[in-house]
């Protein structure tokens, strides 16, 4: 690690699955020109990463990106999640056990590249966690009763306790007051950020641990790292990252905000 501050050597990861329900061929979807499996590329080319890869599941995203100058692989079409994806590019890359990953998803075309840098350089600056990621304070009720916006609660060293759907940590005496509903709770919850660093040696073993049963209940995969008692570093950012890509309707706001600069 650079004593300046800055990270040490780490490599961006992108998964990218062509298959989406809500908005088919999702990683090739035109954004001001360019799929938008390209744009998040180069957002992370944007932050000090020695090199970032695509790993894809369809040639025709590898030849897309290709066509753009983005390193790309082509990985199995059977892999249960992103990060099982991430582990057979490691292994195709021959990434040492001890080189770091950030995972970017491939659908986050509005990636702050100083959030990259900051959970590279977290994780390794904490040897005693296997994994870091990102949170940030969450402003609005409606986001803290959303189970679509998944929380995270630290302990005194930024290491996550539990990540949930539900509105964590409950505020007992201010929820019960049915006429501040409005009123957050201080400190203010945190919103969990999907952007991951591992050691490349845990990330392959990962998809070899035992799913959680906490995991299946609330359908978030970083919970059975935290069943089996490894830890998981936090980063809290000052602000929110720029929306992701899920839906049409999605697309069409990052396209605005990026024609917009």
């Amino acid at each position: 690690m650079n004593p300046s501050g800055a990270p040490g050597p780490f490599t961006v990861l992108i998964p990218a699955r062509l298959a989406s329900s809500r908005l088919p061929d999702k990683p090739l979807a035109d954004i001001g020109g360019l799929p938008m499996v390209v744009r998040v590329a180069q957002r992370a080319q944007r932050s000090q990463a020695s090199r970032c890869v695509v790993a894809a599941d369809d040639a025709r995203i590898v030849a897309a990106c290709e066509a753009h100058g983005i390193t790309a692989v082509l990985t199995r079409t059977d892999h249960a999640s992103g990060s099982d994806r991430l582990a057979e590019a490691c292994e195709q890359l021959g990434l040492t056990d001890d080189a770091v990953v950030v995972n970017v998803q491939g659908d986050e075309p509005l990636m702050d590249p100083a959030l990259i840098n900051a959970v590279a350089l977290d994780l390794q600056r904490r040897t005693d966690c296997v994994m870091s990621t990102a949170a940030h304070a969450i402003d609005q009720m409606a986001d803290f009763l959303n189970p679509n916006v998944v929380k995270v609660v630290l302990d005194r060293a930024q290491t996550a306790l539990y990540f949930s759907r539900a509105p964590i940590a409950w505020w007992r005496d201010g929820m019960a007051d049915a006429s501040d509903r409005n009123t957050l709770p201080s400190p203010a919850p945190l919103r969990h950020i999907g952007i991951y660093a591992y050691r490349s040696g845990f990330l392959r073993h990962f998809p070899t641990l035992e799913p959680s049963p906490l995991e299946l209940t609330e359908s978030l995969e970083q919970l059975r790292v935290l069943w089996h008692g490894e830890r998981i570093a936090v980063h809290v950012s000052a602000q929110a990252p720029g929306p992701g890509v899920d839906t049409p309707d999605d697309l069409a706001r990052v396209r605005a905000l990026l024609a917009l600069g």
